[in-house]
């Protein structure tokens, strides 16, 4: 039997970790059932801190974890999925493909950045969803620091005021300050439709977040959207140009569009709609999780965000009931009650949440010490050490906060 997970982002790993563990329960040798998780390298990105310096060091290796748990790991990208048949055919950086047949398949492919046709945007505008383009904004970043002061250097635009844009916005003084002349004063402006920022946060904690923005310093055009960009900068709905030379895109997220490879119900963010133990129900032996999945988290019509948080544990409870299903034993309903939110702001702190209420809990510096310990403990990958790996990811205590 082999169980195939496509994707080896937050949920991909847990789900190929989980599975390890169950076959690890029942006793079941990896000959028996082998796990393959297929992805283009063996590496977890740490998405949400791509915001900050230096992305290129914010990988982590699977290969040595994957080694310790007898998880397969096949190099190369899914480009086709054949559910009749139960096959994904995977093409690697040479070109070369191969069919890999399944017996159940595990989507854990994540998200993209969602970018509208908008003129000038594919050409002037940078983003932060995954390595290659943080590295080339930190390069860009860089490249500024080397160019005479002038308004369009020294000017920040970021589209987008949910969470990626507020942490890279509020990221950027400190950033622009430690590689630009201690005189420069750079100006960093966030654009939104929205008539407030953070929309999704709520009454409670918005005012810590606005006061976050003035002690930085940062502009604010709201009920504004990004009607085109070119080389002298941006021009917003309201028809106001912004003389710029870094556009950051952060508006809005989509599941990869291999879900559409599927046949099945999928909601405005191409998810596929999955039932309680993360199944696809139009198509049997498929599983989806994480961002590709929409599930409920609960019996009170709160659904899992696309987040790390609910990633990992909506990637344990499939990779669990993927193997459960194979080798003959109850699969798990996923559930997840608890939810938090911890806001990085910079020079100005943090802010952390409680509940889907958003219930403010810590702010400052106090949020900010608990916000590094996530970025630099919480979401890294277990040790590659057999028995550590496998009791980490017990789908009932991850993420359970």
């Amino acid at each position: 039997m082999r169980l195939v997970i496509v994707g080896a982002g937050f949920a991909g790993m847990y789900a190929a970790l989980s599975a390890a563990r169950l076959r690890d329960i029942e006793g079941v040798s990896p000959e028996e059932l082998e796990i393959a998780l297929v992805s283009p390298e063996p590496t977890l990105v740490i998405r949400p801190r791509l915001y900050e310096p230096k992305p290129e060091t914010l990988t982590a290796p699977l290969q040595d974890v994957f080694d310790a748990v007898d998880v397969a790991y096949v190099q190369g990208s899914v480009e086709a999925i054949d559910p009749k048949a139960c096959t994904v055919d995977v093409v690697n950086a040479k070109g070369e493909r191969k069919t890999l047949q399944y017996h159940r398949l595990v989507l854990a492919t994540g998200s993209r950045l969602f970018r509208p046709n908008i003129p000038g945007l594919a050409e002037y505008a940078f983003s932060i969803d995954n390595i290659d383009d943080a590295i080339a904004l930190d390069r860009h970043l860089h490249a500024l620091s080397k160019m005479p002061a002038s308004a369009a250097r020294d000017t920040i635009v970021v589209a987008g005021a949910g969470f990626t844009g507020i942490e890279a916005a509020t990221e950027m003084p400190s950033r622009l300050r430690a590689l630009f002349d201690k005189t420069v004063n750079p100006r960093v402006i966030i654009v939104d439709r929205s008539s407030a920022v953070a929309p999704d946060m709520g009454e409670g904690p918005r005012p810590i977040i606005e006061e976050a923005l003035r002690k930085l310093g940062v502009e604010t055009r709201l009920n504004a959207g990004v009607s085109s960009l070119d080389k002298s900068g941006v021009t917003l709905s309201t028809g106001e140009h912004i003389e710029t030379m870094t556009v950051i895109w952060a508006a809005g997220m989509r599941a990869n569009p291999l879900t559409t490879k599927i046949p099945g119900e999928r909601d405005k963010f191409d998810r596929l709609l999955v039932d309680g133990c993360l199944r696809v129900p139009s198509v049997p032996g498929v599983f989806a999780t994480g961002d590709a999945a929409r599930a409920a988290c609960d019996d009170c019509g709160n659904y899992a965000l696309m987040s790390c948080q609910h990633a990992t544990r909506m990637g344990a409870f499939a990779g669990n009931n993927a193997a459960a299903e194979l080798l003959g034993v109850p699969a798990r309903q996923y559930h997840q009650e608890a939810y938090v939110t911890c806001l990085d702001l910079g020079d100005a702190g943090a802010l952390f949440t409680r509940g889907w209420e958003r219930k403010v809990e810590m702010v400052g510096e106090k949020a900010k010490a608990t916000k590094q310990e996530i970025n630099t403990v919480w979401i890294y990958p277990p040790k590659p050490e057999r028995a550590a790996a496998l009791a980490s990811v017990d789908p009932e205590h991850v993420t359970n906060l």
